[in-house]
């Protein structure tokens, strides 16, 4: 079993549907832990984890054996609590309450050389500093997965989050080996947030990434699957869309672990997005990470 290092933020939801629908729960970077422990390997989790919320956590994870905890820092505080509402269209309001302190990279340094793969998540936009994420990258010598997920929503507190233009995302992206971001996330790194990035658009962001050293993009579209490039090809994967939907939440970071495990395989990008699109379309009928612990783990016996 492949050996991942994942850094990230664990947080406490609160999510609504136009609809009316309620959920409340523990969520984050849990839902890659959670689907890369059910599919049976080693996973190292680098956290700080807001001393209120360890209580909630714990009873999730203490079945994961597979699940290493050294790199969960209790802190103390409110920890990571938001807000999440989905309208009948377009993209979901996030509200961030409360924070944790960004990660200290030394330890996830002195780990790297145990890692087949590292992962970073950027759940909240604070979970680490951009000086410490360059060290972490500069020393690693295992493939890289970067997630920009909320890297570019403004850094505010108690109000709704807007994206704004993230032309530093090259700082971010320089020398990682699979970059993953949603439409939305892809304007805002080309300084229109408000304008989704059109299909040339995709196209030429992807050229500028791999001029950074990134070996494939992979652009969630939600319903309609993902695109995903690489310097010599283009396909786009559709999901299956037979599954109902119950909740859309972490189906994006299911799909990052969907591909990461069969990547660790030695499958292809192509071949492995797949796997992470299929995952992702099953993941949008449940609600939750012992929900998701256990569709990853039916997953592994059913291979």
């Amino acid at each position: 079993m492949a050996k991942f290092g994942l850094i990230g933020t664990i947080t406490s939801d609160s999510i609504s549907y136009q609809s009316g629908r309620t959920f409340e729960g523990i969520g984050g970077v849990l839902y890659q832990a959670a689907s890369l422990c059910g599919f049976g390997h080693s996973v190292f989790l680098y956290t700080n984890l807001g001393g209120d919320l360890a209580a909630s956590v714990n009873p999730l994870i203490r079945d994961w054996l597979n699940l290493s905890r050294p790199g969960i820092r209790i802190v103390p505080g409110p920890g990571n609590r938001v807000r999440l509402h989905y309208p009948a269209e377009g993209e979901r309001i996030e509200v961030l309450e409360s924070v944790v302190p960004p990660l200290d990279p030394r330890p996830i340094i002195a780990h790297l050389p145990t890692l087949d793969m590292l992962l970073l998540i950027v759940n909240s936009g604070f979970d680490i500093e951009l000086r410490d994420w360059r060290k972490i990258v500069d020393a690693a010598r295992c493939p890289i997965w970067l997630d920009v997920h909320s890297l570019p929503l403004d850094r505010v507190l108690g109000k709704h989050r807007e994206y704004v233009s993230l032309p530093e995302w090259a700082d971010w992206a320089r020398g990682v080996d699979y970059l993953q971001a949603n439409r939305q996330e892809v304007a805002s790194m080309l300084s229109h947030p408000r304008i989704l990035a059109t299909e040339k658009e995709l196209g030429a962001f992807s050229e500028q990434a791999f001029e950074l050293g990134v070996k494939a993009v992979f652009i969630t579209l939600g319903k309609e699957g993902v695109q995903l490039m690489t310097p010599r090809a283009m396909k786009r994967i559709a999901a299956p869309g037979v599954h109902p939907v119950v909740d859309s939440t972490g189906c994006g970071d299911v799909f990052c672990a969907g591909v990461v495990v069969r990547l660790a395989d030695g499958q292809t990008p192509f071949d492995a997005a797949s796997h992470g699109v299929e995952m992702a379309s099953k993941a949008v009928s449940l609600a939750g990470i012992k929900e998701t612990y256990e569709m990853a783990k039916a997953a592994k016996s059913s291979r």
